[in-house]
């Protein structure tokens, strides 16, 4: 069986290597199959300034990846439904490759955009599991966004 738990630690552990911003969420994300095997991890400003964890994981799986059957991305924060500076938010990225799992421990909070990644999610029929237990570990990852 797959520990959530686990692997969505992983994903934050994988948002220490976010280059600093103040204005962006350090997160970190994983692809991961059905058997708990990850594919590939991403992290905020991984390649590029304006990479989100989730858009990076999923290129690095190459252009058109789509899921194989009960793929997760696990992402420290909840995927974005709102971006100015992308075409495609992750909400949409993660629906075009077909993933039908995601797991987050931390809502993206009112600080930059009023983010509804998990109801998009869900409404198209993707299982949306939040692990709040965790999101204390994610908020510590973005302590410089959140004392101001």
């Amino acid at each position: 069986m797959i520990d959530d738990c686990k692997l969505l630690m992983r994903a934050v552990d994988v948002a220490h290597r976010c280059p600093p911003s103040v204005t962006a969420f350090s997160v970190g994300a994983l692809v991961v199959t059905a058997d708990g095997t990850v594919l590939s991890e991403g992290w905020s400003r991984m390649n590029d300034p304006h990479d989100h964890a989730e858009e990076a994981a999923l290129a690095a799986l190459g252009p058109g990846w789509r899921a194989p059957p009960g793929a997760t991305v696990y992402s420290s924060l909840e995927p974005c439904s709102v971006r100015t500076s992308r075409a495609r938010t992750c909400t949409e990225l993660i629906l075009a490759a077909e993933v039908v799992r995601v797991v987050f421990a931390w809502h993206e909070p009112l600080i930059f955009v009023d983010c509804a990644g998990a109801e998009l999610l869900r409404a198209e029929g993707v299982e949306v599991v939040e692990i709040p237990e965790l999101a204390e570990e994610v908020r510590a990852v973005n302590r410089h966004l959140l004392i101001r």
